[in-house]
């Protein structure tokens, strides 16, 4: 299917990146749909996807679109997140329809699906917005069910949920991480024994492409992509902060003690409509208590896919960034 004229939303993201960098390295035109310029596309498109006639604009003549584009921030009123991530992702796929678009990719979390209880060695379970946690994993499960749902013959919707993706130049999780250790405010909660899928960006725009491929076969359906790799929050924070060359001795906080303090701070925030960062919510003590892991047998076979960075190699890979940033 080489040769697809693909729109990318969200392109100025990491993994955004490097998946158009794919695209375009096998022969795909693509288009993507940006607030901002960006240059390493072949078209540029600059607007708001919370804009209908920007959406008709953009899905015009494409083959294929990955929906990217969301808000991801952990501050924000449940209607911000509700325009951004289920309305606009509701447009998007009846622009595409009405456009002729044959293949779809929405881009979900592992977290539509999970209530806080561990997951070992889990699969994709359906997204349930009535159990997640905190605006942006409801947002998000209510609008990977819409966009399953809307999946046809003519124009197959796969989700693909990422799993804490990692990589050079990653500002969701590890300059977060590095920012709150320097400020010796990154504690272990629980044990720190609790094992963690990460997935490198090289292996979740592999995914995306993968996916776009995939669609076909696999409309309706939803996978969680990983390196396949769990390793324990203190080993991945460790591996972290050696590569960013950041000293750290973690003090530990009972799990109890952090989810009950996070929980609280949310809604301290919540009532004072603060718009800076909480120093911890409730969803992230519990992720960094429980074991959240996944089996990745379904998601090799269906996508044709698997991870070309280990993680072995994936942590020099992230020293050399920092020794050059």
């Amino acid at each position: 299917v080489i040769g697809m004229r693909v729109l990318i939303t969200g392109a100025t993201s990491m993994i955004g990146r490097e998946t158009v960098k794919r695209l375009r390295a096998r022969g795909d035109v693509v288009t993507v749909l940006q607030r901002s310029s960006f240059d390493d596309a072949d078209a540029c498109i600059q607007g708001s996807i919370t804009d209908a006639a920007v959406l008709l604009q953009a899905v015009a003549e494409q083959d294929a679109v990955i929906h990217l584009a969301a808000k991801v921030d952990i501050v924000g009123t449940i209607e911000e997140f509700t325009a951004v991530n289920v309305e606009a992702t509701k447009n998007l796929i009846a622009a595409a329809q009405g456009a002729g678009v044959m293949r779809f990719v929405y881009v979900s979390s592992p977290s539509v699906a999970h209530g806080g209880d561990s997951i070992v060695g889990g699969g994709a379970g359906p997204a349930d917005p009535t159990s997640t946690r905190g605006h942006y994993a409801t947002t998000k499960a209510t609008a990977e069910l819409a966009a399953l749902a809307s999946s046809t013959d003519a124009m197959p919707i796969v989700a693909i949920r990422p799993h804490l993706v990692i990589g050079p130049g990653d500002t969701q999780l590890i300059e977060r991480l590095i920012d709150r250790a320097k400020s010796g405010r990154l504690p272990l909660v629980g044990s720190g024994l609790a094992l963690v899928d990460v997935t490198w960006v090289d292996n979740a725009a592999d995914a995306l492409v993968a996916a776009v491929d995939a669609a076909p076969t696999h409309g309706g359906e939803a996978f969680v992509v990983s390196n396949g790799e769990p390793r324990t929050v203190e080993e991945l924070f460790t591996r972290i902060m050696n590569a960013a060359g950041i000293e750290w001795s973690p003090r530990r906080v009972p799990a109890k003690v952090a989810v009950g303090a996070g929980t609280l701070i949310e809604k301290i925030w919540d009532r004072t409509d603060r718009d800076d960062e909480p120093p911890i919510t409730g969803f992230a003590a519990e992720q960094l208590a429980t074991a959240h892991w996944f089996d990745q047998q379904r998601t090799r076979e269906a996508l044709s896919w698997e991870p070309a960075v280990s993680l072995a190699e994936a942590w020099p890979i992230l020293a050399a960034h920092y020794d050059r940033a």
